[in-house]
């Protein structure tokens, strides 16, 4: 029966990495995978996240299986610096979490808990918005829709159409925001505009549902987990996709967790227990290894010190070269036309080229995004900025 398949395309981000890899040019650049990168072009393993890996080994006494909750201390930790320490839905015990594989495996336990909440929930996600949240929550079975949000051509936040688009939801409609480090756009609500997305949910009734994989690397642990803090006080039920990948730099350990807060606690331990039932559906049981880690981390003074340092380092590298790049590309084009390169943040941004440009700075250049002119600015460095600026000022 398998003769029947028929091959698929690769993936435009992936098939854009491997012909990266492929190109013999030494002055070859890469723009497209979205890893954070440091100078030397090398996806780190945090300092933090070393020592607790030590610590994990050398007290281990098994491989047995984790409950499908997860691991207990991961849970607590996570929910700790996204929500606050006194935040009053973690008080108020209203704060439902089960460990998922990673932050898609977040998202699509929380899609099952949607469905079995309602059959024909529609889910509506931000033009543009992530490249796996429709065929992942709409594989799922989730009914999805699109409200605006970026500017292609303005690179700016389409802000005033976003809302007139979530005075239309109401009860029963969920409405997907990112946290912070908008992917693949690189822009974020304000705290003035996420006070109107609360004002809204408030009165429309919608349901929040953010998806949170750049914790701390936009403007801060804190700032970036205001719109998360702002809306749990404000709605009685939000639902939160966390992700570790980014920000502890877990990528390939599969670090998640899914998040509801609820109206009350006895309505946060049944979305526990449907979660955990979901996750045993769907993997059985979640891997230990990378939410061990965060636990360790999260449980111990010393070694969060050390993580948030490392997380603020990253930040400040990722800020930097934005305004590097800005300036680059002011001084190659001779125009201002880059400029809000600089106000964006986290690892994405778009160049605002046709995919012929696209093209040509891989066959031409060797300098390799992905069709749509999203770039990870993570690729870029001190060494190489001058040449990916001329680069993209000669197929202008």
């Amino acid at each position: 029966m398998l003769e029947k398949l028929s091959p698929l395309p690769p993936d435009p981000i992936l098939g854009t990495t491997v012909a990266c890899r492929n190109d013999p040019n030494p002055d070859k650049v890469d723009l497209g995978v979205g890893v954070y990168k440091d100078a030397g072009g090398n996806t780190p393993v945090f300092e933090a996240v070393v020592e607790a890996e030590a610590r994990i080994l050398a007290a281990q006494t098994t491989k047995a299986y984790v409950s499908p909750p997860g691991d207990s201390r991961f849970i607590e930790g996570v929910t700790r610096i996204l929500f606050g320490e006194d935040h009053p839905v973690l008080a108020d015990g209203r704060v439902g979490a089960v460990q998922a594989p990673g932050g898609s495996g977040a998202l699509r336990v929380l899609a099952g808990v949607l469905l079995r909440a309602q059959a024909d929930t529609e889910l509506w996600v931000s033009t543009p918005t992530w490249g796996n949240h429709i065929p992942l929550l709409g594989a799922a079975g989730l009914d999805m829709q699109q409200y605006p949000y970026y500017d292609r051509g303005a690179h700016a936040l389409s802000f005033d159409a976003m809302v007139e688009a979530l005075k239309q939801r109401g009860p029963g409609e969920v409405v997907l925001l990112h946290g912070c480090c908008h992917n693949p756009s690189g822009a974020d609500l304000t705290r003035e505009q996420w006070d109107v997305v609360g004002d809204l949910a408030e009165e429309r009734g919608f349901t929040p549902f953010i998806d949170f994989a750049y914790h701390g690397l936009g403007e801060g642990l804190d700032d970036d987990a205001y719109g998360v803090r702002m809306l749990a006080r404000r709605v009685p039920e939000l639902i939160v996709a966390y992700s570790a990948s980014k920000n502890f730099g877990l990528y390939r350990e599969r670090t998640g967790l899914a998040i509801t807060v609820d109206a009350t606690a006895e309505q946060a331990a049944t979305a526990t227990s449907q979660m955990a039932n979901i996750a045993r559906e769907l993997y059985s049981m979640p891997p230990a290894h990378g939410a061990s880690i965060v636990g360790e981390i999260l449980a111990d003074v010393e070694l969060t010190a050390s993580w948030t340092g490392e997380v603020t380092a990253m930040r400040d590298r990722l800020n930097g070269l934005r305004a590097l790049l800005s300036r680059s590309l002011a001084e190659t084009t001779g125009t201002d036309e880059f400029d809000y390169i600089a106000g964006e943040r986290g690892l994405f941004s778009f160049l605002g080229l046709s995919p012929e440009q696209v093209q040509r700075l891989q066959s031409e250049r060797s300098v390799y995004l992905i069709p749509s002119s999203r770039i990870n600015v993570a690729g870029i460095t001190e060494a190489n900025v001058g040449y990916v600026a001329e680069s993209i000022a000669s197929v202008l």
